[in-house]
């Protein structure tokens, strides 16, 4: 399943809406709970990131970011 993570750049600074950036990534697990779970945990662990949202991706919202040009999976 895809993940779209929402975060801020750096955990030291408050958040801010307009800074708010987004990856996508591809999670294999059992539900999307765990899938949340571990999407958080690899970005954690990569990155400097201060994760504020995690969302899975239906097939109409992958496949409109799919048509918007944003969408680019990304391997951590």
């Amino acid at each position: 399943m895809i993940y779209k993570v929402f975060y801020q750049d750096s955990k030291d600074n408050s958040p801010r809406r307009e800074q708010t950036k987004s990856i996508y990534l591809d999670i294999t697990a059992d539900n999307e709970l765990k899938g949340r779970i571990i999407a958080r945990q690899l970005v954690e662990e990569k990155t400097n990131f201060n994760v504020e949202y995690i969302e899975a991706l239906s097939e109409k919202h992958l496949a409109y970011e799919k048509e918007t040009g944003a969408f680019e999976l990304t391997e951590l």
